[in-house]
């Protein structure tokens, strides 16, 4: 589940949340220069996958992503099953790597 969680934060293609992920981290007080998104900022288990950890009591920026969802569907031509994918909107929580420490035994 990391590793799909770092997956998705790396290779997104939707820039629409990158204005409210500068105005949040700009308001911590992390220069413009420092904000990477899909490079350091990224989601909890983003991190973990990389082998960080976000540090207790961290606030991190809300964000809305969609998420792939497989579902069962009958053909209604063949009656035959099929797995169709589609996109679900998902909320989200991404930290600054400067929110992060690594974690013991490297990733996981």
């Amino acid at each position: 589940m990391r590793q799909e969680a770092l997956t998705r934060a790396q290779t997104g293609q939707s820039l629409t949340n990158w204005p409210e992920i500068f105005r949040h981290f700009l308001a911590a007080g992390i220069p413009e220069s420092d904000i990477l998104p899909r490079v350091n900022v990224l989601t909890y288990r983003a991190f973990q996958a990389i082998g960080r950890q976000v540090r207790k009591g961290e606030k991190g920026c809300k964000v809305i992503t969609c998420i792939p969802i497989d579902k069962k569907e009958k053909d209604k031509k063949t009656g035959e099953e099929k797995i169709v994918t589609t996109l679900r909107p998902w909320g989200a929580t991404v930290f600054h790597v400067s929110q992060t420490d690594p974690m013991e035994g490297g990733a996981a």
